[in-house]
């Protein structure tokens, strides 16, 4: 062959690998698999930094003074709703003819109510109600909002943008305006309050995941998961959630005081937990046309109870948030 052939023959491909063409992943996406085998060491130093940054966490939260003030007011409230007849001096729902709206004293520290019934036990006892309709709501809530989420924030498109428009048709209108409606036509009981403020709250939890997956979703685990052939339920539920359960659990905590003041309002209104049985909302709705009267401690200590156990998880949520974002 001739200089002149040499220089202006074909060029031919070079035969020269690069590294990210040799890899084994992308000559055969099953290889994908074989990667964590490769590199135990590595995997094993990374779930040993992960649980180093959990016990951190816990530390952290063990430590600051507005977790342990909240989590000792929920802890009271918890007990009072699983022990409360037990606890209560008097029988809540049984009045007295000739101890109504008697004022705080030795014998009735809350004072007692129109019916004469003691307002302390009614208080005690009433927690029962309020702490079992509210986190089963927000738990729904938060796991049909996490399922939503993932949907809207993994697949977007048309299915985000239909599921979105629902979303805010439904959430046009103020929380409690909406569950009224509901509870107005489903009538008043402890499960439709459950399944309605758990639905309503489930769209607005969605919102939260969404953003949460959509940071997500282009990352590179997740690529590595698709190059495994992983199904998209998958892909949504085992890879992706664990890394989004930190605002969950933020929406939850916060949700919960949220549902709490739902409850009250539907209460206060006589749509909520309905008498005799012992319910702060319904008690200060009872109570409240005695204000003009003087009997100030038959709103007073219902209201104190419903304030006292919201700002408890706020204060839990503020920690929990304070963590997560550190």
């Amino acid at each position: 062959m001739s200089d002149e052939e040499a220089i202006d023959g074909p060029a031919t491909p070079s035969a020269t690998k690069t590294p990210l063409e040799d890899a084994p992943a992308l000559r055969d996406p099953a290889a994908v698999g074989l990667l964590p085998a490769a590199a135990g060491g590595v995997a094993g130093t990374v779930d040993s930094s992960a649980g180093t940054i959990r016990r951190e966490n816990l530390h952290q939260l063990v430590r600051s003074p507005a977790f342990l003030i909240g989590v000792g007011i929920l802890l009271w409230w918890i007990v009072c709703a699983l022990f409360g007849k037990v606890i209560a001096p008097y029988n809540p729902v049984a009045g007295s003819l000739t101890a109504f709206n008697q004022p705080p004293s030795g014998a009735h520290w809350f004072g007692t109510d129109s019916l004469g019934r003691d307002v302390l036990s009614r208080v005690i006892v009433g927690a029962r109600d309020i702490l079992i309709v509210a986190p089963l709501a927000t738990l729904l809530g938060t796991v049909l909002g996490t399922s939503i989420g993932l949907v809207q924030g993994y697949f977007r498109g048309r299915v985000d943008s239909f599921s979105g428009r629902l979303v805010e048709a439904v959430l046009a209108l103020p929380i409690v305006i909406v569950a009224f409606l509901f509870v107005v036509a489903l009538g008043p009981s402890a499960p439709v309050l459950i399944v309605v403020i758990g639905l309503v709250f489930g769209l607005l939890i969605s919102r939260t995941v969404r953003t949460a997956v959509l940071q997500e979703r282009d990352l590179d685990y997740v690529a590595a998961a698709r190059l495994r052939d992983e199904s998209n339920v998958h892909i949504m539920f085992v890879e992706i959630l664990p890394n989004v359960t930190g605002p969950i659990l933020v929406e939850f905590t916060v949700r919960l005081g949220y549902a709490i003041f739902t409850i009250a309002t539907l209460s206060f209104l006589g749509f909520g937990i309905q008498p005799p049985t012992p319910d702060w909302g319904a008690d200060i709705a009872n109570s409240y046309q005695y204000l003009g009267a003087g009997y100030w401690w038959e709103v007073l200590f219902p209201a104190l109870a419903i304030a006292s156990l919201v700002v408890a998880i706020n204060l839990i949520a503020d920690s929990i948030e304070a963590v997560v974002i550190q």
